[in-house]
């Protein structure tokens, strides 16, 4: 098991401070596991499961449920829910002697209800899957991607077969949920042009035109996507200089094993396949944010028509950072 001391202290000190956290991720990236190690630091723990049919039927009635309750109160896929933050905003207000714990795997904005109701009362922490901080093996974790069921899995062959499973069940049932409205079949293909187009600036209308979808449809699914922690849309910087700048965002896979699958790219290949540079990137730039705190920063990218880029620019304040990303064993300026 991989210890997540910094989740875990940062899930600590958010409910020493406030009366709710939200522990926001993609599916099966270890928010349950994170959030069952706080157990023995409570004299009393419940936890509900959502995706339980038991659990789900019995927030029906939420007053009833947990009203009895003290200590910490973990709700897993509080997404399936949403009906029950109101509540929830009462129930911290009468009852100050609990907390709670929100597992969710969609983001802020997808969650929208919580910042209204729970506003001054939650704090938001993003857990993402394994990152280079956490393990000590870079060439498994960029191959595998870092899902804890991928990356620890005893052979590449089954960390494939999961990473090919849990796509289907993501757009079989999970994107509904969240509110697709494509068939499972039309998103499969979207997220495969995604893929190919890793690293690259998108292109609403070749997506439109390959798919036979509105544009508009086309981008409220992608940013459906982008709220299920499943691809980063990176936004380009522009001031106004007499440089001619690219406008138009950037696209990534978020997880470098989801990528490799999608793009049916077997573990030991990656080296030797066209994308390998684009791959690399992607698994570069989502170790970085995740290094330098993403949550607290502005991520871009920079582009100029002449040629000109950065792959990525993290601004904090006054204060500019920009990383370049290569392939290679001759880097250089």
């Amino acid at each position: 098991m991989i210890k997540r001391d910094y989740y875990l202290n940062a899930v600590q000190n958010a409910l020493r401070h406030f009366p709710a956290c939200a522990l926001l991720g993609p599916r099966q990236c270890g928010k349950t596991t994170l959030a069952l190690a706080l157990k023995k630091h409570f004299t009393e723990t419940h936890h509900f499961d959502l995706e339980d049919h038991a659990d789900f039927t019995r927030f029906d009635a939420p007053k009833l449920l947990l009203e009895p309750l003290k200590g910490l109160i973990i709700i897993d896929e509080i997404q399936r829910k949403p009906d029950v933050f109101p509540f929830l905003r009462v129930l911290l207000d009468r009852k100050p002697d609990i907390k709670l714990l929100l597992l969710g795997s969609a983001s802020r904005e997808l969650l929208w209800q919580s910042s209204e109701t729970l506003a001054g009362r939650i704090k938001y922490i993003s857990l993402t899957p394994f990152r280079l901080g956490e393990v000590g093996n870079m060439t498994q974790l960029w191959e595998r991607g870092g899902f804890p069921r991928a990356y620890l899995a005893h052979s590449d062959g089954v960390s494939e077969d999961w990473r090919k499973a849990y796509i289907t069940t993501f757009l079989e049932k999970d994107l509904t949920i969240l509110g697709a409205n494509m068939s499972p079949q039309a998103m499969r293909k979207l997220w495969m042009m995604l893929a190919h187009y890793h690293g690259n600036i998108m292109n609403y209308s070749e997506f439109s035109r390959s798919l036979a979808i509105k544009d508009k449809k086309i981008k409220e699914q992608i940013e459906l996507l982008e709220s299920a922690f499943m691809v980063r849309i990176l936004k380009p910087w522009y001031e106004n200089i007499k440089k001619r700048q690219i406008r138009s965002p950037k696209v990534y896979i978020r997880d470098s094993g989801l990528l490799h699958t999608l793009l049916d790219i077997p573990a030991q290949s990656i080296r030797r396949h066209p994308k390998v540079g684009a791959s690399w990137e992607g698994f570069a730039l989502e170790t970085v944010l995740f290094a330098k705190g993403a949550d607290d920063l502005d991520a871009y990218y920079w582009r100029t028509q002449d040629g000109a880029e950065l792959d990525l620019l993290l601004v904090r304040g006054e204060k500019k950072v920009g990383y370049e990303f290569k392939y290679t064993d001759i880097p250089k300026v």
